[in-house]
């Protein structure tokens, strides 16, 4: 959006500042496809595991379903009535899965072995030699000394 394509006087001068933002953030986007479209489809498929390969999917089409629920918008079209918010609603549940599936990769796992030496060192305490007369009213306990 160029200054020579809308004259000042179009549109009120409150939204002036918005404008410019939205200029700006539309460049990025410009820029942003422009990558993306710089190199082919196969060469980025080959370069990511499956995972990965799901994401720039998911991305790729909430961003393109995005784009045009503004589109919808800038043409006075409310994008809430349209199609597009249940693509966007059903990619989003796509993009929950692939969420889950990830942050299962990142679980810790238990190691089992790991977690029973843990526990078993932790419980130990050293055998002492017993008191040789322990008065019959007191009953003294077993403490770990604790360093």
């Amino acid at each position: 959006m160029a200054d020579e394509d809308v004259p000042v006087e179009d549109y009120p001068s409150e939204i002036a500042e918005y404008l410019t933002g939205f200029e700006s953030s539309l460049g990025s986007v410009n820029e942003m496809i422009k990558t993306m479209m710089s190199i082919s489809r196969s060469e980025l498929l080959q370069k990511l595991d499956p995972l990965e390969q799901a994401k720039l999917d998911l991305v790729s089409a909430y961003s393109l379903n995005s784009l045009f629920w503004i589109y919808l918008v800038t043409q006075g079209i409310n994008p809430k009535e349209h199609a597009v918010k249940q693509e966007l609603e059903r990619i989003r549940t796509y993009m929950n899965k692939v969420k889950e599936i990830t942050d299962r990769k990142r679980a810790a796992r238990l190691d089992k072995g790991a977690a029973s030496r843990f526990l078993r060192n932790a419980l130990w305490e050293a055998k002492s030699e017993e008191p040789k007369a322990a008065p019959e009213g007191s009953h003294q306990s077993k403490r770990r000394k604790r360093s």
